[in-house]
């Protein structure tokens, strides 16, 4: 398991249909699910790594509020969906097996260098991504030796030039972008194409089919192993 199967199967917060998204119960739900890895946003707090995607409080919680205008004991009493709390990065490290891959997207200012600073070396695969390219490279800078994902929701000119600054495994793509000429083009640049989020069982075959790198998906159990 890891990021090496032929085709990644990839919980998207965990199993986000089926469980409170990046939260414990989403990731062990993933987990038993049988995914490759699981993908989760950190944003920082206080210097701590925090698993939540938005950069305010309401969607996900029964608070309200900039995350940037909470203080860490405050936002790790909020309540994320059927009791569960916002969990630090290292506590979804301890809580998933370490036969299970990791993506850790950057989604707020700062994250990329205490990333690297935090990021422990314990074999488990991880992979980095983000939409923000300057938290990427200031992950990478720090960190080369793991591996790193450009994310994109619309196509553009110079994606695989990009993508080997950076040095980067793959390239994360919107399902709705990807088909074969993309993933012929950016394949034969050496990069493989992960689609998200893909929660259509047929749409992911066809995705395998076209020989896509793999998938994210809220619902890890209609997306099997192809």
């Amino acid at each position: 398991m890891g990021f090496d199967a032929e085709f990644l199967v990839i919980g998207h917060r965990g199993a986000a249909g089926l469980a409170p998204e990046n939260t414990l119960a989403s990731f062990r739900r993933a987990v038993e699910l049988g995914v490759d890895a699981v993908e989760l946003d950190v944003h920082v707090v206080e210097g701590e790594l925090v698993v939540i995607h938005d950069d305010s409080v309401d969607r996900t919680t029964d608070g309200t509020g900039a995350l940037k205008d909470y203080r860490l004991g405050p936002l790790r009493e909020l309540d994320a969906g059927d009791g569960e709390r916002i969990p630090l990065l290292e506590e979804v490290f301890e809580a998933v097996p370490g036969s299970v891959g990791i993506n850790v997207e950057l989604k707020g200012p700062g994250s990329g260098p205490v990333l690297a600073d935090r990021l422990r070396d314990d074999g488990r695969a991880v992979l980095v991504s983000s939409f923000d390219r300057q938290e990427l490279r200031e992950f990478h800078t720090r960190r080369p030796e793991v591996p790193c994902a450009p994310l994109h929701h619309r196509l553009r000119p110079g994606m695989a030039a990009e993508a080997r600054n950076l040095d980067a495994w793959s390239i994360n793509v919107a399902e709705g972008l990807v088909d074969r000429t993309l993933i012929e083009r950016l394949g034969a640049e050496g990069f493989p194409v992960l689609a998200y989020t893909v929660n259509d069982p047929a749409r992911a075959t066809h995705l395998a089919e076209l020989g896509a790198g793999g998938v994210f998906t809220d619902f890890p159990d209609r997306i099997g192993r192809r």
